[in-house]
């Protein structure tokens, strides 16, 4: 039995079987319609979500499988005060694989430890977001067509953002990736990450504080949103939301070929004006992440079409 809790987990050519399974899934969907029929899928979602819980859910029901679970601690047994551990062992009755979404780091980790069937992270605190990475790698894979010789931009909260974290542990695995990290002095990379992921492995990276002096350097922009829920207090908050506002203005000085990423939802990071630029696939990105999702359960489950 195997979980995913980062990443990392998967080789590099475990990635590219698992990507070359989500484009046949892509091309064709009819051929995985029944491949997980009789076969149920926990979410258990300790935290908000919208995407990731309702794309697990897809990919699941796009199996022929069914779904059940929480999309809210309050609604579950936590609220009475039962252990993450009890909580999986006793889900592991009732399901054949689990997403778990949780606020406090390791929380998937813990509860892998203990479970009869297997885990997948999606999403624990400030920590990791593994199957939003594959969603990510999946769409840089499928538009540009490689994962290495990138020039990658990683704007705006890119001190709590799970998903830059686990995005540069990721990509540092190709050849040529250069990183530009692009924040306010607040808000920049964890010391973690600069020293223990990009130093240690020699990968080039940049840290600057304006979008507008490093965008016409980019093969890719990822775009995040302030997060008000990581924050201690509001003050902060809202003196950091507005700092990035990806305008039309700003996609003028961009590359023609350059894509935009976000793994949403977004706030007022990228402006509306910006959603009909080709450039703009962070609604496509959505739509790989149902189908890196659906190869992920079938690949967790050793379910061969």
């Amino acid at each position: 039995m195997r979980h995913l809790m980062s990443p990392l987990d998967f080789t590099v050519e475990e990635l590219d079987r698992l990507f070359d399974l989500a484009n046949d899934i892509e091309a064709n969907p009819a051929k995985y319609a029944h491949a997980c029929e009789g076969k149920k899928l926990a979410t258990l979602f300790y935290e908000p979500s919208t995407r990731t819980r309702l794309s697990f859910e897809a990919a699941m029901l796009n199996l022929g499988g069914s779904v059940l679970g929480f999309s809210d601690q309050n609604c579950s047994s936590a609220a009475k005060g039962e252990s993450v551990s009890d909580t999986i062992r006793v889900i592991s009755c009732y399901a054949d694989i689990c997403a778990m979404r949780h606020p406090k780091e390791g929380a998937p980790m813990v509860a892998s430890l203990k479970s009869g069937i297997p885990v997948i992270n999606a999403g624990d605190g400030g920590h990791q977001h593994p199957t939003q990475t594959l969603t990510d790698l999946l769409t840089i894979r499928s538009l540009k067509h490689r994962l290495d010789h990138l020039t990658i931009g990683l704007c705006g909260d890119l001190k709590f953002g799970r998903t830059v974290h686990s995005l540069i542990n990721a990509l540092i695995r190709y050849p040529e990736i250069h990183f530009i990290l692009i924040s306010p002095e607040e808000l920049r990379i964890p010391s973690y990450i600069r020293e223990d992921v990009l130093k240690k492995n020699n990968v080039p990276y940049t840290e600057v504080e304006r979008l507008e002096d490093v965008i016409s350097d980019l093969n890719l922009l990822y775009m995040t949103r302030v997060q008000r829920e990581r924050f201690f207090n509001e003050e902060d908050y809202v003196r950091m939301k507005d700092f990035y506002i990806l305008d039309k203005e700003k996609m003028e000085l961009a590359p023609e070929d350059m894509l935009v990423l976000h793994p949403l939802p977004r706030v007022n990071e990228i402006s509306v004006e910006v959603d009909n630029d080709p450039r703009a696939v962070y609604f496509k990105q959505a739509q790989y992440g149902v189908y890196v999702r659906m190869a992920l359960i079938l690949t967790l489950l050793e379910v061969e079409v």
